[in-house]
């Protein structure tokens, strides 16, 4: 209050800025009235309606308490009229008088100056129509009643660019947009000019406003995370890995009542993750079972907590039934109270009082005998349900029904019993590996190392099968290809057989002819020199060089060493050691045309299916 006290003061002893007469109680009400601000002290009407007046406002506090007029100019006042100023009061702006210039304003009839879309941020502002002798110095001057000012870039063509701290500032100035400046009294063109204020944009204003944004958006992303973590659940407590130790730590604990749910969730989380193997099997199998005599005693519980909800409804209608009671008692007293020889007594406010008592009374009565009979029919609904369910012959097989609870019983004791006995057999055993570890450690190993052993045998026989399954399928196939090639072959040979034939014919009938009409020596000799070149052609046969020749030798030396026969990859083998240039085709398509020396057969069954050759030329000389 003081600080504002003291700035009122300086304000109004410093009257060289401004020459508005104070006296003067138009200008000053126009000016506070342009500021939507009620006038203190100032005779004359009233520029506001009584509407906007403040209530209980006293217009003789202003002058006569010694309080300083406020300079309509003053900084942290805005000169921008606020939007409750009522329509029909038009705004009307003053002259305003400063130490080195006077700002006239414009016409009231013409629209206001135009401004364009405020950027974010803004506060630098953009100042036109400047007179040509303005300095910087008057400038500043008029402008510095807005507010302060942070610099100011002035231009040679009559306007300038002013920055101040603060944003609101920025409307202040926006207010003088429309004046017209001159400087002194001077009536020179350059000493006059109109005032075109607008909202300028800056990099700096945008960037000090970007900053601030990212400032406010991390206090508010801060504030969310905070928020966060105070309504975030609390995280569940750790759960420790499995171990022989912690397991045993864990059996105790499924024993115990009260720690029973904290150690079944341990053992679900232990299970989910895996633990359970061919060596902890028996320590899960343990806790599981554990867990399992926890039944009965969760039966149990239930059949008491059964037990304590039925008698709970029996004390519930025994309540009813009293308070009911009671009710009728007192709906009784209200019946005798309003029987004629005391009804008589009882004045008429009296009456009527134990009137509305005794209507009140009989209306609760009425529900709770309702509340009690609708208990009492879903009793009887539930016993004829469970009498509908029952066979005719009820009382049979209420023993029957009680025995069956009794061997049910000492079942449940019968399988607990054994639970308990499987248990302690695992831990014996469990006891027996650990002390039997170190000498089993060398024979599970040298079973694993045979094991892996017998593994890679199986898995090389199980190649070689595949192996000799296609090899199977290659034979196969190779064997119907020379069927058919032998096909082929004995229709050629036979066409071969056919044509010798003819040829021997047609030669036999020519010598007969040639004979019969006695031809001379010459052509008796051409004829013999033929009949010796096909005798040699016949008796050559199918054999094309001397290497066939050889190879047929060879073959048949072999074979009749061989009386069972060998196959074609033995018997080219043997034939590469003389020749290597000589394939197995050619050997079998040699063999081939020879049926009368060589025949293949077939031995084994199945798999060992094989095809072989056999010398079959002297079999041929006795057939021939």
């Amino acid at each position: 209050m003081a600080g504002a006290a003291d700035g009122l003061r300086s304000e109004a002893a410093d009257t060289a800025h401004i020459s508005m007469s104070v006296a003067d109680p138009t200008a000053w009400a126009t000016a506070m009235n342009n500021l939507g601000i009620v006038p203190m002290g100032l005779t004359g009407q009233h520029l506001l309606s009584d509407s906007v007046c403040l209530s209980g406002f006293d217009p003789g506090l202003g002058i006569m308490t010694g309080i300083t007029p406020i300079n309509p100019m003053m900084a942290g006042i805005s000169l921008v009229p606020p939007p409750p100023v009522p329509l029909e009061l038009p705004i009307i702006k003053e002259i305003i008088h400063c130490k080195s210039c006077t700002l006239f304003p414009q016409n009231p009839n013409l629209p206001p100056p135009s401004t364009r879309e405020r950027p974010p941020g803004c506060k630098t502002v953009f100042v036109g129509g400047l007179p040509e002798n303005a300095t910087e110095e008057i400038i500043r001057e008029v402008f510095d009643q807005c507010g302060e000012i942070t610099a100011i870039r002035k231009s040679k063509k009559n306007f300038c660019h002013i920055r101040f701290t603060e944003e609101f500032m920025v409307d202040k100035a926006i207010y003088l947009s429309g004046y017209r400046m001159r400087i002194g009294s001077s009536t020179d063109k350059k000493d006059s000019g109109r005032l075109h204020v607008d909202f300028a944009q800056a990099r700096d204003d945008f960037y000090e406003w970007e900053c601030m944004q990212r400032l406010l958006a991390r206090e508010e992303r801060h504030r969310r995370k905070i928020e966060e973590e105070r309504l975030r659940p609390p995280s569940p407590p750790p759960i420790m890995h499995f171990s022989e130790h912690e397991a045993g730590l864990l059996a105790e604990k499924l024993k115990d009542d009260s720690k029973f749910t904290e150690a079944i969730a341990v053992l679900v989380t232990w299970i989910d993750r895996g633990e359970v193997n061919r060596r902890s099997a028996n320590h899960f199998y343990s806790m599981v079972q554990s867990a399992n005599s926890h039944v009965r005693r969760l039966m149990n519980e239930k059949a008491i907590h059964e037990e304590e909800m039925e008698l709970a409804k029996e004390r519930f209608r025994d309540s009813l039934s009293g308070i009911l009671t009671q009710f009728e008692q007192i709906v009784a007293v209200f019946a005798a109270a309003t029987r004629q020889r005391a009804w008589d007594h009882f004045s008429k406010a009296q009456r009527k009082n134990i009137d509305i008592w005794r209507k009140q009374c009989e209306e609760l009565r009425n529900a709770h005998s309702e509340e009690l009979m609708g208990i009492r029919r879903e009793e009887e609904m539930e016993m004829s349900e469970d009498e509908s369910e029952e066979n005719p012959n009820k009382k049979i097989k209420i023993n029957d029904s009680a025995l069956a609870a009794q061997a049910y019983a000492l079942k449940e004791e019968n399988d607990s019993l054994r639970w308990q006995l499987d248990a302690y057999r695992n831990e014996v055993e469990l006891l027996k590996q650990e002390q039997g570890k170190a000498c089993r450690t060398e024979e599970d190993h040298t079973k694993e190392h045979q094991l892996h052993f017998l593994q890679q045998t199986m898995q090389g026989m199980q190649q070689q099968l595949v192996e000799l399954q296609g090899d199977l399928q290659r034979k196969e196939s190779e064997l119907e290809h020379a069927r058919e090639e032998q096909r082929c072959m004995e229709v050629q040979l036979i066409a071969l057989k056919e044509k010798l034939l003819h040829s021997m014919e047609a030669v036999e009938i020519i010598s007969s002819e040639s004979h019969a009409q006695g031809i001379n020596g010459c052509t008796g000799q051409v004829l013999h020199r033929d009949k010796e070149k096909n005798a040699e052609k016949h008796v050559q046969g199918p054999l094309k060089s001397e290497k066939e020749a050889l190879l047929l030798g060879i073959i048949s030396t072999f074979l009749h060493v061989h009386p069972f026969g060998a196959n074609i990859e033995y018997l080219w083998s043997y034939i590469q050691r003389l020749d290597a240039k000589v394939s197995a085709s050619e050997i079998e398509t040699l063999m081939l045309r020879l049926p009368h020396m060589f025949k293949q057969e077939f031995t084994g069954v199945g798999a060992t299916l094989e095809k072989r050759w056999i010398f079959c030329g002297f079999e041929g000389i006795n057939t021939v």
